[in-house]
């Protein structure tokens, strides 16, 4: 491979070393410097119509937009001269004639660019006097509502639905101070992955429905996760106020999601805020499921589960270290290990490399897979009447009750108790979700990441790697975990896929796993 040819360039007076090619724009963000601007975004193509990141390079006749100029060797480039910022100035006073004072009332208040530049380089006062031009608010079907009024007409919206989705629906409609969104007759923003525009905007013109006045983004705590909708393992933020979850993000990952996030994925927000969850030990006593301590919990567990043959039933959304945990806790007894998938229609992003909501309806099955437990689509299949039944976060959706052991113990480790749970539960172990705990993920290309809590568990729920934590060392298993960190390293320690990971290492863009380990481990790998 031939090697990359770098340039040598001063942007504010900060010597930079880049590759050539690169947008003046992108150069100046290496060297810390952010260059204003509106229509660009690194994942759509250049458009260069805002105007807003027009910047002074020296021997340049006239002032140039950063997005769309490359770097040269020896450029002098001066983001902050009087001139670019003066020009900035005028762009900022033009798109302001007809943009509305209604900060306090838009939901991107507090995180709108058109903000934060105004406040930086806007003037401090206006010099229109005459009335606003009005709009009424669009519906454009989904998730979507356009509020023409705050539009600036940056048109990554168009961009990403012409050359990212492939769906062309929406354009620049009219011409001049009349220009807005427009959306083709008959069609709606119904693709499942058009929520993208939402965060794309820079503005307020774009909102969700769903996110609709729920929250101002200076009340929200935010928080690093993975997505658990499908085994992409797109890379998310978590959204909460007042600890109950309000929305999920896409975050960054060239390697994963790039930009984007289908809507499958965002609504899975809603799953982790349920209020009928489990939160205080459960263990029946004469007939009915009696609230109890942990380690009387804990205790019945091990009780429940010695001298027999224990199947274990594993939701494939369950973290590494939880699923490593459950295999060393009956490794010393007879056992079987099984789970399933959901399973739906996949659905790619076709301007995005390798970016689909997937067939598999599940963030882990690929690490459950590694982990040797077997995919099966009859749960209790062979199940017989007096094994032990150890689940854990699979709520038995669609299961028979009679399908469940007659004679033997049922252990639960569930955030809810399901109808069929209630009625047949020994133990239930109330546990946390992918928001209110930390962990790891393994994606259908092997890559291994971290994320974050983001809110706490109700009640006294604790993360399902604690609790068999706990039951490993009840029943003498070796090893004290006190922390996620110290069961992936056990873990690593212990299989040749994930030989070699460091759980701090994996940062927040993960790791993949050895490949030579993971021929099969997804049932995906070639889709």
């Amino acid at each position: 491979m031939a090697d990359v040819k770098m340039v040598n360039l001063t942007i504010e007076g900060r010597p930079v070393t880049v590759p050539d090619g690169m947008s003046i724009l992108e150069a100046a963000k290496t060297a810390g410097v952010l260059i204003p601007h509106y229509c660009y975004h690194p994942g759509l193509p250049v458009a260069g119509v805002c105007r807003m990141c027009l910047v002074e390079v020296e021997k340049f006749p006239k002032l140039a937009p950063a997005c769309a100029t490359t770097v040269m060797e020896g450029q002098v480039v001066h983001v902050h001269s009087p001139k670019a910022l003066e020009a900035r100035k005028g762009v900022l006073e033009f798109l302001l004639i007809n943009h509305p004072l209604e900060c306090p009332l838009c939901d991107q208040a507090g995180e709108c660019e058109l903000q934060d530049y105004t406040f930086a380089e806007g003037r401090a006062d206006s010099r229109y006097r005459e009335p606003k031009r009005f709009n009424p608010v669009e519906d454009f079907g989904g998730d979507v509502l356009y509020v023409a009024n705050r539009c600036i007409l940056c048109t990554r919206c168009v961009r990403f639905m012409d050359d990212v989705a492939h769906e062309p629906v929406l354009n620049v409609s009219e011409r001049g101070d009349r220009a807005f969104i427009g959306k083709a007759d008959g069609h709606d923003l119904t693709n499942v992955w058009a929520g993208n525009v939402v965060d794309l905007c820079p503005v307020g013109a774009l909102l969700s429905k769903d996110f609709l006045n729920k929250a101002r983004a200076w009340e929200l705590d935010r928080a690093a996760t993975v997505c658990t909708g499908c085994s992409q393992g797109c890379n998310a933020v978590a959204e909460t106020r007042d600890n109950v979850p309000v929305r999920l993000r896409p975050r960054p990952n060239d390697a994963v999601n790039q930009y984007y996030m289908c809507e499958v994925g965002r609504q899975t927000y809603r799953e982790f805020g349920r209020r009928d969850r489990a939160d205080q030990p459960l263990l029946r006593t004469a007939g009915s499921l009696t609230v109890v301590e942990w380690d009387e919990a804990i205790a019945a567990t091990v009780r429940a589960l010695a001298g027999r043959r224990v199947v274990v039933v594993a939701s494939p959304n369950t973290s590494n270290e939880a699923l490593f945990l459950l295999d060393r806790l009956v490794a010393g007894q007879d056992h079987d290990k099984r789970f399933r998938v959901e399973k739906g229609i996949a659905v790619p992003l076709p301007g995005a490399t390798d970016l689909a909501l997937r067939e598999e309806r599940a963030a882990n099955a690929t690490g459950a897979r590694l982990l040797g437990f077997e995919e099966r689509d009859a749960l209790l299949a062979d199940v017989q009447a007096d094994d032990a039944l150890l689940i854990l976060g699979d709520d038995l959706t669609g299961v028979d009750g009679a399908a469940l052991p007659a004679a033997g113990p049922i252990v639960y480790l569930g955030t809810t108790v399901p109808a069929v749970i209630a009625q047949r539960a020994t133990v239930v172990l109330p546990i946390a979700n992918t928001l209110e705990e930390e962990g790891t993920l393994t994606n259908l290309r092997g890559r291994v990441q971290r994320y974050l809590q983001a809110r706490s568990a109700p009640g006294v729920a604790r993360p399902a790697w604690y609790v068999l934590a706990d039951l490993v060392a009840a029943v003498g298993g070796a090893g004290a975990f006190f922390q996620p960190g110290e069961v992936f390293a056990a873990l690593a320690a212990s299989l040749p896929a994930f030989a070699g990971l460091d759980y701090d290492a994996l940062g927040l863009r993960g790791l993949p796993v050895s490949h030579e380990q993971t021929a099969g481990a997804s049932a995906e790998v070639s889709a």
